[in-house]
């Protein structure tokens, strides 16, 4: 089990005030983010960085995503306890975690073969218990669908229908679409089998790879 010091939990509470200063105002959001350690995603050589708000690296050209990036999608994903969410890009595991505290039913696919196997193996020693699947996300999960939410965790070039044609009825779906560069964050809901979209801030994401993400 991974050590969780008073130490630890300090510099949680502090990243949840300076989420809060940055405009996150969900309570159930900041609660999540102020239970995961996220310091036991982090390499040694890392730990000292874990609770500033910062992507970082995690090998496989892949990154654990800044705790405000988090925070601002899964407030925006209107996450219910009981949600079947789907999460494209499990990663580190750190957004499932997030997802998984404030009592979503998750399921997580992963692309990349190395992060799928150490990630599978790593977060239910944590507590963590989500779905997870290998392969590629850009295409979703047909097989467990329809989901209440999607999550991207990575830059989408466009809007891939797999998905919002895996959205149940209300469900809404969060994602960054723009270039590999720079993305937009969007939100999807899907009402009376029309998509109604909104707009937020830029971000920079690493590229959704797939079918109907970047070859």
């Amino acid at each position: 089990m991974v050590e969780d010091n008073y130490k630890q939990r300090g510099l949680r509470n502090k990243l949840v005030k300076k989420l809060r200063e940055k405009g996150i105002s969900d309570e159930r959001v900041l609660t999540a983010i102020g239970k995961v350690p996220r310091h036991a995603f982090f390499d040694a050589a890392l730990l000292n960085h874990a609770y500033e708000d910062k992507a970082f690296p995690i090998g496989e050209g892949q990154t654990i995503s800044q705790p405000y990036t988090v925070a601002f999608q899964t407030e925006k994903l209107q996450v219910k306890a009981g949600d079947k969410v789907l999460e494209i890009g499990t990663g580190s595991g750190y957004q499932a975690a997030v997802l998984l505290e404030i009592g979503a039913k998750v399921y997580t696919i992963e692309y990349n073969r190395k992060l799928y196997e150490h990630t599978k193996k790593f977060i239910p020693e944590l507590g963590y218990k989500p779905f997870f699947f290998f392969g590629d996300g850009s295409k979703g999960l047909p097989a467990k669908a329809p989901f209440d939410k999607i999550i991207v965790t990575a830059g989408a070039p466009v809007v891939p229908s797999a998905l919002t044609d895996q959205l149940t009825e209300n469900g809404i779906l969060i994602i960054p679409v723009g270039d590999r560069e720079r993305q937009k964050m969007l939100r999807i809901t899907k009402k009376q089998g029309k998509l109604l979209q909104e707009e937020f801030d830029n971000f920079a994401f690493v590229p959704l790879l797939g079918d109907q993400g970047w070859k």
